[in-house]
């Protein structure tokens, strides 16, 4: 019988996704370094418990040795992915995460040699980034396969989650990336902003280093990519503002000091502001003849297409297992229409 695991559990994501997997009838084993909370979590819902640290490499791999996927779901990812995907190489074991970070798709990614001898997927980014936007890039490049630049672009309502929050903070120190003839290019935060026609209406946006800017190069081929986030005017010009100080915000107490306080004020969206909120993308595949494919998705809020898409990759690679290991973007491991098949997800392409 097949074993799958949820590691981080009982973070905000993290048991979400446990819920639903009870929900379902489904019996992951549930992990995690806090004792304490992932026995509770255990406990209220009838799956086995494991108590580990990512720090103790020969713990944690034996506590994988029975398991064929794992989903990471304890982040900020760019601090806690490397130990899990060298376990999972030690352990065979598919692996599959939540994060939007762009060194951590590069890094994975960087090891899909390893991946395909020890005949195993790495597939990080199996949530709202990137599933969402990776399969409607996917889908717009396959009406345009000629495409030279790809622009992606969406609005997210609820709020955030404690460890978004997070992420978002280790990102104001990086700065921001764009994708240019094929290779990744700094720039500094909120370096562009446009105008995105999204489905509901028009709204200001701003350039972000979101995870497409490497994974739908890799889905694609595409060579120019860019990401926008609809935020108002204020934010961009605050942002733009912040360039003076990024070097300060990358010192390791000031890190430290703002995630203190994330910890203290953020809990992350309850279920009625979930239920309540959703998420607009709209894509555009241009080629260097003019010719234009332009797309509009909608979603649930981010957190709960987390939940079902994260499930559904899970019960793809139980089910429906690739022929070779590798790294895989969530197109290129369950199809470009792979988004659309989640509940509450729609999508509607133009052709120009």
């Amino acid at each position: 019988m097949s074993r799958w695991m949820i590691y981080g559990a009982n973070g905000y994501t993290g048991r979400l996704i446990a819920h639903e997997a009870a929900r379902r009838g489904q019996r992951p084993v549930i992990a995690g370094r806090n004792a304490e909370a992932i026995n509770g979590l255990g406990s209220e819902l009838g799956f086995e418990a494991r108590v580990v640290d990512l720090l103790d490499r020969e713990a944690l791999q034996q506590s994988l040795r029975d398991v064929d996927v794992v989903l990471h779901c304890a982040g900020p990812f760019s601090a806690t992915a490397q130990a899990m995907i060298d376990a999972c190489l030690a352990s065979s074991t598919h692996y599959l995460d939540i994060t939007g970070e762009i060194s951590v798709f590069e890094g994975a990614w960087k090891r899909s040699e390893e991946a395909r001898q020890a005949d195993i997927v790495l597939c990080p980014g199996a949530g709202f980034d990137v599933v969402p936007t990776d399969c409607l890039a996917a889908r717009l490049v396959g009406e345009m396969p000629a495409a030279t630049h790809l622009t992606l672009a969406f609005r997210a309502d609820g709020g955030l989650s404690p460890g978004t929050a997070k992420t978002s903070v280790e990102g104001l120190a990086r700065g921001g990336f764009v994708r240019r003839d094929g290779k990744l290019e700094a720039v500094p935060l909120a370096w562009k902003t446009r105008t995105i026609p999204f489905a509901d209406g028009p709204l200001n946006a701003m350039t972000i280093p979101w995870g497409d800017v490497f994974t739908a190069w890799v889905s694609t081929g595409v060579g120019n990519i860019e990401v926008y986030l609809a935020v108002p005017p204020s934010t961009s010009r605050r942002l733009r503002r912040m360039r003076l100080i990024r070097p300060i915000l990358a010192l390791s107490p000031v890190q430290s000091l703002m995630k203190r306080r994330i910890e203290k004020s953020i809990s992350g969206p309850d279920d009625d502001t979930r239920q309540s909120s959703g998420s607009l993308l709209w894509g555009e595949a241009s080629s260097a003849d003019g010719r234009i494919v332009t797309g509009h998705m909608r979603t649930p809020n981010g957190y709960d297409l987390t939940v079902t898409a994260s499930l559904g990759l899970v019960e793809f690679l139980l089910n429906k297992r690739p022929p070779e290991g590798g790294y895989f973007t969530p197109s290129l491991l369950a199809g470009p229409a792979f988004a659309e098949s989640l509940p509450g997800v729609t999508l509607d392409l133009s052709i120009a």
